[in-house]
């Protein structure tokens, strides 16, 4: 095999130190040079002065959890080919493992091209992600302090959920602080805030409250929870106004996002801090579906395909493009990907659909990215052709074609109607 790098260094990242080794591949017997380095920046900025006296410019580590970082962090602006690797491609073979020997396998594994580096943004983006992330781990908190809220009033006796469609609205919310305020309430407190475009009636709603059994301390627990839900509702507040600033150089890439059916500003930003406006680092597509955790795994073995599961890569970036598909899909403004819904859940079921469409915004956005593109899918004017042109009428298909038109709801008038105004193209 060809050697790609003459000098390239692996690197065994631990928490408290790194083992680090050089490959000087320039003479027929390679020569390694090993050195160990404590994790605090002081040694590290060491390090980095030992590989460039060394005149080695090309570092490959495995990313384990957050500490490669800092180690990436102190030779980003000074190494010029810094390759940071998934442990599983860099994996030594069991029995032959220690400190040395990782690092020693890993320089020789990129010695010779056999690493596939990570995609890593640029520091602009990784503090945007940081954000992003920190938003979104607490909106999920949120939710889950939400739906403690309702299930303690759900102990108590207090039905309201059932009557209301968001018990955090603002009617539910004044009845819910009488219950937890006073002890002895009357119907006509509780009536005086029910809005009147209320749709439940106000017996519903009395029944709903009525014969509570909350006692002092249950009460106490509610309260905290509905504190702390104010409280986490500040902090993602704060955090969006911090994300405004840091995503203003990028809002004409957030505004090129928001073209495709389905996504808000916020999701727009989460997924563009995901990838960054840079897609040059995945060299088509396909790379960057795999990279987001959507493509069809490939795991074939004599002739056999044995499965052909999603990874479960894209933590962050995959919740954002399934939670886009659900809404593109129910976009009354633009049926493209509904109708693209459609087809495949016939066939592969809902949830499998769901990723397909996933990943068709993310090819989408790839495309747009690249090009600078608005949304505008080559398949747009097939996709949205009335059904009764895309059908063709043979003898043999007629039957299933009937079928299909009924399945959309059609009255019997209105497709005798249809039927009349296409006879020309109906066999005979």
């Amino acid at each position: 095999m060809q050697v790609i790098y003459e000098k390239a260094c692996g690197v065994d990242v631990h928490k408290d130190f790194i083992v680090a080794v050089i490959c000087d591949s320039t003479s027929i017997t390679p020569k390694y040079l090993r050195k160990r380095f404590s994790t605090f920046n002081n040694d590290l900025i060491r390090f980095k002065d030992w590989l460039i006296e060394n005149d080695c410019q090309n570092v490959c580590m495995e990313s384990t959890g957050k500490y490669y970082i800092p180690v990436y962090n102190a030779l980003e602006s000074y190494i010029s080919n810094v390759v940071v690797a998934n442990p599983k491609w860099v994996k030594a073979i069991k029995g032959e493992k220690d400190d040395n020997k990782d690092a020693k396998w890993i320089a020789d594994l990129f010695k010779m091209g056999l690493v596939r580096p990570s995609y890593i943004p640029s520091k602009d983006f990784r503090i945007l992600r940081e954000f992003t992330r920190y938003r979104y781990k607490l909106t999920n908190t949120k939710t889950s302090e939400k739906n403690r809220f309702t299930n303690a009033l759900t102990v108590g006796n207090c039905k309201l959920d059932m009557v209301f469609s968001d018990i955090f609205g603002k009617s539910s919310q004044a009845i819910v602080n009488i219950i937890l305020n006073n002890d002895n309430f009357s119907d006509e407190d509780i009536i005086s805030y029910i809005n009147k475009k209320c749709k439940s009636s106000n017996e519903d709603i009395l029944s709903s409250v009525s014969g509570i059994q909350l006692t002092n301390e249950q009460k106490l627990r509610i309260n905290i929870v509905k504190d702390h839900i104010d409280y986490i509702i500040n902090q993602i507040n704060k955090l969006s106004e911090i994300i405004d600033t840091l995503v203003a150089p990028y809002e004409s890439y957030i505004d090129l996002l928001c073209t495709i059916p389905g996504i808000d500003r916020n999701s727009a930003i989460g997924v563009l801090s995901e990838i960054s406006n840079d897609v040059s680092q995945f060299k088509s597509h396909y790379r960057l579906t795999s990279w987001a955790g959507l493509a069809p795994g490939c795991n074939e073995s004599a002739g056999k395909m044995k499965s052909v599961k999603i990874s479960r890569a894209g933590v962050y970036l995959k919740p954002y493009l399934v939670e886009i598909a659900h809404c593109a899909v129910k976009d009354k403004n633009n049926s493209y990907y509904a109708k693209k819904f459609e087809k495949i859940s016939k066939h592969r079921g809902k949830k499998r659909a769901y990723i397909a469409i996933a990943r068709k915004i993310l090819v989408a956005i790839y495309h747009m990215f690249e090009t600078g593109e608005v949304w505008n899918p080559v398949d747009l004017a097939s996709v949205e052709t009335p059904i009764l042109d895309r059908i063709k009428y043979t003898k043999n298909n007629f039957n299933q074609s009937f079928k299909q038109l009924l399945s959309l709801g059609l009255t019997s008038e209105e497709l005798i109607n249809l039927i009349n105004q296409n006879a020309t193209k109906l066999p005979v």
